[in-house]
C-alpha cells in the first residue's frame, strides 16, 4: 500500500479482535462501547510516517471491525478512537492520539515519551481537565501485523507433574546479557536463552521449569528514563499478545516460540510471570496510549461517585475491570494465545489477588477465577498466584481454590527469621517444611500448592541476604528510600563484602542452609536466578530499575560460587531422586494402614518426640524430622506403591553445637550422613553413625541422614576404595 493507492475496504468480521491474517488479507476489529467514531492508521515501515487513516464503518455488538484484502504480515497500525473528552464522567476519548490495539501480537519498539503523548495539557490549571490537540503518532507505538506460521515440528509440553517441578525464576535479559559463552549478538534475547550454554546450566543443575520475569510488552516509566534509568522487571505492561521487543534478537516474535521449542526439548517448562492487574497508563495524570482513549470506563475501575479517578489496588494508578465482560476475555484470550499459539507450560500472576475483586473485597468465587477452574485449555496449565494486593483484605495466602498454587510467603519469612537465629519459630517451621497444611489441606489442596520460596526478584539475592543487614538503595535515587526494611536478613558479622574468612566460611554455611531447607521441603522449590553461583545485587533489594550490572548475573568464572552450585546440584538430585521430599499428600503424623511406624516423627535433641508444650519455646532453635520412607501411603502414575529409604533432617540455627541423639534404627543399620552444611567445604559427609549414637550437630547448621544396614555400608565402602 502506498499513499497514492488508496486500499481495498471490506466489511470484515467482528471476530477475533485484534489483527487477523489469514493469508488473503488482515481483519482488523476493536471493542468500544462508548466510542462515537474509529479510525484505522497504517504506517510506513519505519512507523515515522501515516500513509492511510481509514474510517471504521463497521460496527457489531460494540466491535468496529474492517477487512483489507490488500494488507500483508508486517504492516504497521493504530488507532484513533472519537468520542467525548469528559473526565469527570470517567470518558478521555482523544482523536489526536494514536491507540495500541490491546490484542496486537507484535509491537514496534521505541516509545519517545513526549508531553503529546498526554490526553490533557500538562501544566495547564486541571491538568487532567484540560484537552490537548497535538498529535502523539511520530513517538508512539505500533502494532504490527504478525503471520502465525511457525514449525513447531514434534513439540511437546513437557507436562511435569507439580511433585516434580522445580522452578527457576529469571530475567530474560539479566540472566544472559553477561554470559561469555552466548554470542555477543544473542546475548540478553529469548535467543540466548535457546543457547547450548544456558540449557547446560539449567539441566546441570537439574531445574525442570524456569518462570520467566515479564515478558509481555511494557513501558518504561517516564520518570525513571528522565533519571536514566529503566524499567528493569517489567511490571508496567502495555500489550498483553506480544512479546517485549527488547528482547527479540530478530525483530520476529518467532524468537520466542524457538526458546520455547528448545527448552521443551530438554523437558524445561516455560512459565511466564504475568501482570493483569494494571496497565503502563497509570492514575488520571498517566498518558493516554492504548485503553484509557479505546473506552476508560469498560477497561477501568473508576470511583463510583467520581469517575475521573482510578481505584488502585496494585500501587500503581490504575486497576484493570475485572467486572466487564470485554475485559476478562481481554485475558482469558492472552492466556489461551499465549498456551495454543506460544506453546507456554503455565503462568504466575502478580497481585492476583486484584483479579478476584469483584465489588471491592477479594472475591474466592469471583468471575476470573470461575472461568480460569472451568476452561478445558488454562484449567490444565500450571497456574501460580502472587496471592496478594496492596488494597484492603489483598492478603490472601491460603485462599486460592483448588487448581492453584501460591508464592508463600509465609514460608520465605519463616525460614529467613529461623536460619537468622530467632527464637520461638520451629512450631511455624514445622509447618512450612511439610507443606503448609494449616493453609492448603483444609481447601482440598495438596503440598504443592505451596510454592517454597526464600528470594525472589523483590528482596535481596541469596548472597545478600547472608551479607547485609540493611537494604542500600542509594542507585535507585530515591535516597535508600524505596525498598522494604523487613528484610529478615543478617550480615554474619560484618556489612558488605569482606576479607575476614570466618565470616565468609559462615555465610558459605548459611547460604547451604537455607538452599538445603527449600529442596528438602514438601512442596514446590523455587529458586532465583544466580543464587546457586553467588549472585550479589551489592544489597540492593529493589533493584527494578537496575538494567545493569547491579541487576544482571555475573558469569565471570573468579565470581561464581562453585562450592553452591554443586552443593544446589547434589541437593536437586536427592530431591528428584527420593519421593519422601515431594509428597503428594500432607503427612498424617500417625501410622499408616498398620504400618508400624509413623510417616513423621518430630524429634527434640535428646532424641524424644516433641510435647505439645515444647512447640513455643522461645529458646528452641534445634529440631529434627524423621521421615518415613515406608509410609508414603501414595502410588504412582504406574499404580505401584511409592516406597523410600527413611531420612532424618537435623537443623540447628544456635550459635553452639547441640549433640543430637540419633533414634535407633532396626538391628544392623544405621545412619549415614548425606549432607552437613558444617563439613560440605572439608568434604567430611557420608559418615556412619551406628546403633543410637549421638550426633555433633554443628553451630548454625543442617544435617541429612539416611537409613542404612550396616552391611550395605560395608558393600559401598568396598566400592569406594577395593583394598578395604
Amino acid at each position: 500500500m502506498t499513499r497514492q493507492t488508496e486500499p481495498i475496504i471490506w466489511p470484515g468480521r467482528p471476530y477475533p479482535l485484534g489483527a487477523t491474517w489469514d493469508g488473503e488479507g488482515v481483519n482488523f476489529a476493536l471493542f468500544s462501547e462508548s466510542a462515537e467514531k474509529v479510525e484505522l492508521c497504517l504506517f510506513d515501515q519505519f512507523g515515522r510516517r501515516e500513509i492511510h487513516r481509514i474510517l471504521v464503518r463497521e460496527q457489531t455488538d460494540q466491535v468496529w471491525h474492517c477487512y483489507l484484502p490488500e494488507a500483508r504480515p508486517g504492516l504497521l497500525y493504530g488507532y484513533r478512537v472519537h468520542g467525548p473528552y469528559e473526565p469527570t464522567k470517567g470518558l478521555r476519548f482523544n482523536r489526536n492520539k494514536l491507540l495500541l490495539d490491546p490484542y496486537a501480537k507484535q509491537i514496534q519498539n521505541g516509545l519517545k515519551w513526549h508531553d503529546s503523548h498526554f490526553g490533557y495539557r500538562i501544566g495547564h490549571r486541571n491538568e487532567d481537565l484540560s484537552f490537548d490537540r497535538r498529535d502523539s503518532a511520530p513517538g508512539m507505538l505500533k502494532g504490527v501485523v504478525v503471520d502465525p506460521a511457525f514449525t513447531w515440528g514434534a513439540d511437546h509440553p513437557p507436562h511435569t507433574p507439580w511433585h516434580r517441578t522445580i522452578i527457576y525464576e529469571l530475567h530474560v535479559k539479566g540472566f544472559t546479557i553477561r554470559h561469555p559463552e552466548v554470542p555477543a549478538g544473542l546475548r540478553g534475547t529469548y535467543a540466548a536463552l535457546a543457547t547450548a550454554p544456558v540449557i547446560d546450566h539449567l539441566t546441570q543443575l537439574g531445574i525442570t521449569a524456569v518462570e520467566l520475569m515479564p515478558v509481555h510488552t511494557f513501558v518504561d516509566d517516564r520518570n525513571l528514563i528522565e533519571r536514566g534509568l529503566r524499567n528493569y522487571w517489567g511490571y508496567n505492561s502495555i500489550g498483553f499478545f506480544a512479546p517485549e521487543p527488547r528482547y527479540c534478537a530478530t525483530n520476529s516474535i518467532n524468537d520466542f516460540k524457538t526458546m520455547v521449542k528448545t527448552l521443551h526439548s530438554a523437558e524445561i517448562e516455560v512459565i511466564l510471570d504475568v501482570v493483569y492487574n494494571h496497565t503502563a497508563e497509570g492514575n488520571h495524570l498517566g498518558p493516554t496510549l492504548s485503553f484509557r482513549g479505546i473506552d476508560n470506563p469498560a477497561y477501568y475501575r473508576l470511583f463510583p461517585d467520581d469517575p475521573r479517578y482510578y481505584m488502585d489496588y496494585t500501587g500503581t494508578g490504575n486497576t484493570l475491570n475485572m467486572r466487564h465482560p470485554r475485559v476478562l476475555q481481554l485475558i482469558m484470550d492472552s492466556l489461551r494465545y499465549w498456551v495454543l499459539e506460544m506453546h507456554v507450560d503455565g503462568f504466575r500472576f502478580d497481585l492476583a489477588a486484584t483479579l478476584a475483586r469483584e465489588l471491592h473485597e477479594v472475591d474466592r468465587l469471583g468471575a476470573f477465577l470461575d472461568i480460569i477452574h472451568q476452561d478445558p485449555i488454562l484449567s490444565q496449565v500450571k497456574l501460580i498466584a502472587e496471592p496478594w494486593d496492596l488494597g484492603e483484605g489483598g492478603y490472601q495466602v491460603g485462599k486460592f481454590p483448588v487448581g492453584w498454587a501460591e508464592w508463600n510467603d509465609k514460608y520465605r519469612d519463616v525460614v529467613r527469621s529461623y536460619w537468622k537465629g530467632d527464637g520461638g519459630l520451629i512450631g511455624e517451621l514445622a509447618y512450612r517444611i511439610t507443606g503448609s497444611s494449616d493453609l492448603y489441606a483444609r481447601s482440598g489442596r495438596k503440598p504443592y500448592a505451596s510454592i517454597n520460596f526464600v528470594t525472589a526478584h523483590d528482596g535481596f539475592t541469596l548472597h545478600d541476604l547472608v551479607s547485609y543487614n540493611s537494604k542500600h538503595n542509594e542507585a535507585n535515587g530515591e535516597e535508600n528510600r524505596d525498598g522494604t526494611d523487613n528484610n529478615r536478613s543478617w550480615n554474619c558479622g560484618a556489612e558488605g563484602p569482606t576479607d575476614d574468612p570466618e565470616v565468609n566460611q559462615l555465610r558459605a554455611r548459611q547460604k547451604q542452609n537455607f538452599m538445603a531447607t527449600i529442596l528438602l521441603s514438601q512442596g514446590v522449590p523455587m529458586l532465583l536466578a544466580g543464587d546457586e553461583i553467588g549472585r550479589t545485587q551489592g544489597g540492593n533489594n529493589n533493584a527494578y530499575c537496575q538494567d545493569n550490572e547491579i541487576s544482571w548475573v555475573d558469569w565471570t568464572p573468579e565470581h561464581m560460587d562453585r562450592d553452591t552450585f554443586g552443593f544446589v546440584r547434589q541437593l536437586i538430585a536427592l530431591h528428584k531422586e527420593h519421593p519422601v521430599f515431594r509428597r503428594r499428600k500432607f503427612f498424617q503424623g500417625r501410622k499408616i494402614k498398620g504400618a508400624e511406624i509413623k510417616d513423621i516423627v518430630w524429634l527434640r535433641p535428646d532424641g524424644g518426640e516433641m510435647t505439645d508444650e515444647e512447640w513455643n519455646q522461645d529458646f528452641a532453635r534445634c529440631l529434627g524430622v524423621a521421615l518415613s520412607g515406608a509410609a508414603i501411603d501414595e502410588v504412582n502414575e504406574r499404580g505401584q506403591r511409592v516406597q523410600d529409604e527413611n531420612f532424618l533432617l537435623l537443623m540447628n540455627a544456635h550459635f553452639e553445637e547441640i549433640p543430637f541423639a540419633l533414634p535407633a534404627p532396626p538391628l544392623g543399620a544405621g545412619w549415614i550422613a548425606l549432607i552437613d552444611t558444617s563439613c560440605q567445604i572439608s568434604g567430611d559427609a557420608n559418615r556412619f553413625f551406628s546403633g543410637s549414637a549421638s550426633y555433633p550437630l554443628q553451630a548454625r547448621s543442617l544435617a541429612l541422614l539416611v537409613e542404612r544396614a550396616s552391611d550395605r555400608v560395608r558393600g559401598a565402602d568396598r566400592r569406594r576404595n577395593p583394598a578395604a
